[in-house]
């Protein structure tokens, strides 16, 4: 099973991915843990990336995809699959993705697009600020990201739809009941006839 997880900011993906990975037994990959990971072990790839973290700036596509392909390529958790959270996050690197998977361990089965309104991934952004002690989660700081993923990521959802493998699945509620419905999702993805019917 390999999948990537999509949704804007709120939507519980971290929450989700956990979930996937600890049911099915995949590796729930994310870059922000990867770069976490390859700076701390002080890596060639870790000092590349550390000098844009430093920075406040985006790591270069270059960069991130180099490090997601040493994860997928060279782990051997990642031969019974895997889950990419929080990547890609354009379409050019998902374009790049796509030539990667084909190359190496072969492609998506499945892209899960949690939708959430608005109104509610802020309310979630709010109360996790409050509960985590997250000070950059403000109001305002959350709306500059909703209008980022807007314009970079969502466009993600046309190109993944073309390919047959966008599943949208409601993330409103309870993570019990985004979890149900990611469920029924996968189940209904791992027949057989089902898939052979994707348009």
């Amino acid at each position: 099973m390999r999948l990537v997880l999509l949704g804007p900011p709120g939507a519980g993906k971290g929450t989700q991915a956990a979930r996937i990975s600890a049911r099915h037994g995949v590796p729930a990959i994310s870059t922000g843990q990867l770069f976490d990971q390859q700076i701390s072990a002080g890596t060639a790839l870790g000092r590349r990336a550390e000098h844009y973290v430093r920075a406040g700036e985006l790591v270069p596509d270059e960069i991130v995809l180099d490090m997601v392909a040493e994860r997928l390529t060279t782990s051997v958790d990642c031969e019974v699959g895997f889950l990419l959270d929080g990547f890609p996050r354009t379409v050019p690197q998902a374009e790049a993705l796509d030539r990667m998977l084909g190359a190496s361990c072969g492609p998506l089965d499945l892209v899960v697009d949690l939708v959430v309104g608005e109104d509610e991934v802020l309310e979630r952004i709010s109360r996790r600020a409050v509960s985590e002690g997250r000070r950059d989660d403000t109001e305002q700081t959350a709306r500059r990201r909703l209008k980022v993923f807007a314009a970079e990521t969502a466009p993600l959802r046309s190109h993944y739809a073309e390919q047959g493998l966008l599943r949208s699945v409601d993330g409103s509620g309870s993570p019990d009941e985004v979890s149900a419905r990611i469920e029924e999702v996968l189940a209904a993805v791992a027949h057989p006839e089902v898939r052979a019917s994707r348009p």
